[in-house]
């Protein structure tokens, strides 16, 4: 498919992550005119940017050796650091490496020294808003890593993002998100114990939550109850909830902080979250 004109000093963005938050980054980077450069394990994973200029390259190394950015939307840590070692060689110098996944600022601050070497920059960039912020053009976008590299990549952050912050040296984006999802499933905790003790009263649960929302009690923890927590998804996200706090709790020990006691009450929001989505629906 045709690639958009642009100016000669536009970014060529390359992108390897098309999920379900992924996906509309992508398309956002194309629609704001920025060329736009794709690689997938599965071939049929490109379809879904049918209608949205771009071009896939044949192999990973093809990508890296095309573009200026390349930004990834990938699982976990060992994904992004296998994907960053097959592409070093073949990056250019002066090019920026982006991790929107949410890891260890350790695996940040490892990749950015790995790839300095090489003259590369990376920039740990992690996103707070899902797919429905995602395909709003609304996401927040936490970034960690060198200022010229942030102003390069910024055109691409502002295409897909509402909100964008940097936050320091490399490490800090996602420092900064880990706290996000923390505090997110601290809240849970504390929805929870409200639900517990409503129950044992008259009360109608769904609407108790809907008033809260409306009231100072408000939060993104409420408001995701029952939109973008469903009960055909719950189940998945609590363990992906699970597993972040755990990142937390990592990433704590590795800066010598003992935040044990935050860590089990967000552990037990993030697990306990099938059970108040079943109390919410009764």
């Amino acid at each position: 498919m045709n690639g958009t004109t642009a100016p000669k000093d536009t970014p060529v963005v390359g992108f390897i992550g098309l999920g379900d938050q992924g996906l509309p980054m992508a398309r956002a980077v194309a629609e704001a005119g920025l060329p736009l450069r794709v690689w997938a394990r599965r071939p049929t994973s490109l379809e879904s940017l049918a209608g949205t200029p771009h071009e896939a390259a044949d192999s990973i190394e093809d990508l890296a050796a095309a573009c200026d950015v390349v930004a990834l939307c990938v699982g976990t840590d060992d994904d992004v650091e296998r994907l960053v070692a097959q592409m070093l060689p073949h990056l250019r110098r002066g090019a920026v490496v982006v991790n929107h996944g949410t890891g260890l600022p350790a695996t940040a601050i490892r990749l950015s020294e790995q790839c300095a070497a090489q003259q590369v920059a990376v920039l740990d960039a992690p996103v707070s808003g899902g797919r429905p912020a995602a395909e709003a053009k609304r996401l927040t976008c936490m970034v960690g890593g060198p200022d010229a590299a942030f102003e390069q990549c910024r055109p691409v952050f502002e295409a897909f993002s509402a909100h964008v912050v940097h936050l320091g040296q490399a490490g800090a984006g996602q420092t900064a998100k880990l706290f996000n999802n923390a505090l997110l499933m601290l809240n849970q905790r504390s929805i929870a114990d409200i639900v517990a003790v409503a129950a044992e009263l008259d009360l109608d649960l769904g609407s108790l939550v809907d008033v809260l929302k409306l009231g100072s009690a408000a939060s993104a923890a409420l408001s995701l109850l029952n939109t973008m927590v469903r009960t055909d998804n719950v189940e998945h996200l609590s363990k992906v909830e699970a597993l972040d706090m755990e990142l937390f709790d990592q990433a704590m020990r590795d800066a010598g902080i003992d935040a044990g006691e935050v860590t089990d009450r967000g552990l037990s929001g993030a697990r306990g979250l099938p059970t108040l989505l079943t109390r919410l629906n009764g």
